[in-house]
C-alpha cells in the first residue's frame, strides 16, 4: 500500500536523501517504493528558507504500469506541419495510436540547425526557414526549456510524462517551476526523431507547406517544397495538422487567400531587460541565494494604463537574435540547464490592442514588422541589437557606457533610443512599469540593467478558427494546432494542445 506525506520540510542545506530516512520513520521498516510528487521552494523568509516536498512511499515493490493506447489497424494518412511542441507531442501521441505520421519542416534538424543558428549569432547570414523560430522543436528549442504553465490542461502531466521518457531530466515531473535547459532539450529532439522513425513514422526537413488542394469542403493534398532545390510536390493525406509556430507569416497569408477563417488578436511587444542573476538571487532569497538554484520571478504591473508584465524569464541565460525574415531585429531568452551564467533575463512586454495597429487581418502582423524594422535600422542594419540601460531609458537619453550589467546578446549591440523604435504607449508603460515592478523586486529598477530591442513573438497575431472537434471551421480534415493557430502560449501549453489534436483524430477514425 502506498501512503502519501504532504508538507516534508528540509533546509536547504540538507540533503534531498533524508526524505528516504523520513519515509522509514513513518512507514516502521525498509522502504521498497519512494517517489518525490511535489518540490517547491518556501522563501517567505530569507533567514529560514527551505523546500517543501509531497512524497509517496511503500515497503512493498511498486509498480507503475505504463499508460496502454488502443491502436488503428488501417490508421489515415496524417501530416504535422512544423516540428515545435505542438507539432511533435501531436506526431508522438498518434503513433501510440497506430498512425505513421509524416512530421513536415521548413527548417533543419536540430544538429544542423545548431550550427545555422551560431552562425547568425556571430554576424552571419539569417537563414530565413532555420533559425530560433524555424527548425526541428520549435522556437523553445532556443529558450529555457520552462515547462511551468497557467493552463490546467489534465494533458499537462502528459507532457512532462513524455519530455522525462525522452530524455528530459527526472525532476520536471515534481518541480513547482520545472525547465529542461535548451543544451538537454536537443538531446530530447534527438530521441523523440528516433521514436517516430523507428515506429514508422517520417521527417520532412528543409521542407515547406505552401498550399494545398480540397474536394468537397475537405483538404485532400498539401503542396509542399524543399527549400534548397525549390522542388515541389503533391502529397495525399487524410488530415493535415497545421502546428507552424507564431511566426510563419507567409503561411498566415496564404491561409488566409484561400478562404481559411482567421481573426486578428491581441498581443503585446516589449524588450529583454539583463540584470545581475547575483543581484536577482539576494532579493529573492537574500544572503543564502549561492545555495540554491538562480532564482527566477514574475512581475505584473498596473501603474499604467496598460499592463506590463514580465515573461519567459531566463534565470542565468542570455539574449539571443531571433529574426526569422530579413530586414528586421527579434530578441529572446535562451538558458542552458545549469543556469549558470553571470546575468538573468526577461522580456518585459506591453499589452496591445488592436487600437493600437488598426483593423485589418494583418494589421498585427504589420504592426510587429515595422517595430522590428525600427530596431534593425536603429542597430546599425546588420542585426545588432538596439540597447540602452534603465536610468537612461527614465531619462530620455542615448546611453554612453555599460555599468555593472553586460549585453549578452550575442550579434553585437548598438546604444539608441529605444522611445523611437517603440510605440509611444510601449515606451510610456515600461518608464512607469519599471519602477513599480522595482518596488516588489529589489533592484529591479537598477538604473544599469539593460534593455534590449525588440521582444515582438509573444504569441501569434492572428487565430485560425477551429470547431469544437477541433477542425478548422472552413476546411474539414485541417487541424490549427498550438500557438501559431492561436490556441496555446509556450512550450506546455503547445505540446498538450498537440496531445489533444491527436485524440480528436483518432476518435473520428476509431469507429470507421
Amino acid at each position: 500500500m502506498i501512503k502519501r506525506l504532504d508538507n516534508v520540510k528540509l533546509n536547504i542545506s540538507e540533503r534531498e536523501d533524508k526524505l528516504v530516512d523520513i519515509a522509514r520513520k513513518n512507514l516502521g521498516r525498509e522502504v521498497k517504493y519512494f517517489k518525490i510528487l511535489r518540490k517547491s521552494l518556501d522563501a517567505r523568509d530569507k533567514n529560514n528558507l527551505f523546500w517543501v516536498y509531497s512524497i509517496a512511499f511503500s515497503a512493498e515493490n511498486e509498480k507503475e504500469a505504463p499508460k496502454q493506447f488502443e491502436k488503428l489497424k488501417n490508421p489515415p494518412k496524417v501530416a504535422v506541419i512544423g516540428s515545435g511542441p505542438a507539432g511533435l507531442f501531436c506526431a508522438v501521441r498518434l503513433i501510440e495510436h497506430g498512425f505513421r505520421p509524416v512530421i513536415i519542416e521548413r527548417g533543419e534538424p536540430v544538429e544542423e540547425r545548431r550550427a545555422t543558428c551560431d552562425n547568425f549569432f556571430n554576424g552571419k547570414s539569417l537563414n530565413e526557414n532555420s533559425n530560433v523560430q524555424f527548425g526541428e522543436g520549435g522556437a523553445g528549442t532556443f529558450s529555457d526549456g520552462k515547462l511551468n504553465t497557467q493552463t490546467h490542461d489534465g494533458l499537462n502531466k502528459d507532457v512532462l510524462e513524455i519530455f522525462n521518457r525522452f530524455g528530459a531530466p527526472k525532476e520536471i515531473l515534481y518541480l513547482n517551476k520545472p525547465h529542461i535547459g535548451s543544451d538537454k532539450l536537443y538531446s530530447v529532439l534527438q530521441n523523440i526523431r528516433k521514436f517516430v522513425i523507428d515506429n514508422g513514422g517520417s521527417y520532412l526537413f528543409n521542407t515547406n507547406f505552401c498550399g494545398f488542394t480540397q474536394k468537397s469542403g475537405k483538404i485532400s493534398s498539401i503542396i509542399v517544397e524543399n527549400v534548397k532545390t525549390s522542388q515541389k510536390s503533391e502529397l495525399d493525406f487524410d488530415c493535415v495538422v497545421l502546428a507552424i509556430g507564431h511566426s510563419a507569416r507567409d503561411t498566415f497569408t496564404y491561409l488566409a487567400e484561400k478562404g481559411v477563417a482567421m481573426e486578428a488578436r491581441d498581443f503585446a511587444i516589449g524588450v529583454r531587460i539583463e540584470h545581475l542573476a547575483s543581484k536577482i538571487g539576494l532579493a529573492q532569497y537574500g544572503k543564502n541565494y549561492n545555495l540554491l538554484p538562480a532564482a527566477d520571478y514574475k512581475l505584473v504591473s498596473h501603474a499604467h494604463a496598460r499592463t506590463v508584465f514580465t515573461f519567459c524569464m531566463c534565470p542565468g541565460g542570455v539574449v539571443i537574435p531571433a529574426a526569422s525574415e530579413h530586414g528586421g531585429v527579434v530578441t529572446n531568452g535562451m538558458s542552458l540547464y545549469a543556469r549558470d551564467g553571470e546575468n538573468s533575463n526577461a522580456a518585459l512586454m506591453v499589452q496591445m490592442r488592436k487600437e493600437d495597429f488598426g483593423e485589418g487581418l494583418f494589421a498585427g502582423m504589420q504592426f510587429q514588422r515595422e517595430i522590428e524594422r525600427r530596431a534593425f535600422e536603429a542597430g546599425g542594419r546588420n542585426y545588432k541589437a538596439p540597447v540602452q540601460l534603465f536610468g537612461d531609458f527614465a531619462k530620455g537619453r542615448i546611453s554612453s557606457a555599460f555599468g555593472e550589467v553586460k549585453p549578452t546578446y550575442a550579434a553585437g549591440t548598438v546604444f539608441a533610443p529605444l522611445n523611437e523604435v517603440l510605440p509611444k504607449i510601449a515606451a510610456d508603460a515600461l518608464a512607469v512599469a519599471i519602477p513599480d515592478m522595482g518596488r516588489r523586486l529589489r533592484g529591479f529598477d537598477n538604473p544599469y540593467a539593460v534593455m534590449t530591442g525588440v521582444e515582438t513573438r509573444f504569441s501569434s497575431p492572428v487565430k485560425i478558427l477551429r470547431t469544437a472537434e477541433d477542425e478548422s471551421v472552413t476546411l474539414a480534415g485541417l487541424y490549427p494546432c498550438g500557438e501559431g493557430s492561436g490556441y496555446s502560449g509556450g512550450i506546455t501549453s503547445s505540446a498538450a494542445d498537440g496531445l489533444g489534436i491527436a485524440e480528436k483524430i483518432y476518435n473520428k477514425y476509431k469507429n470507421h
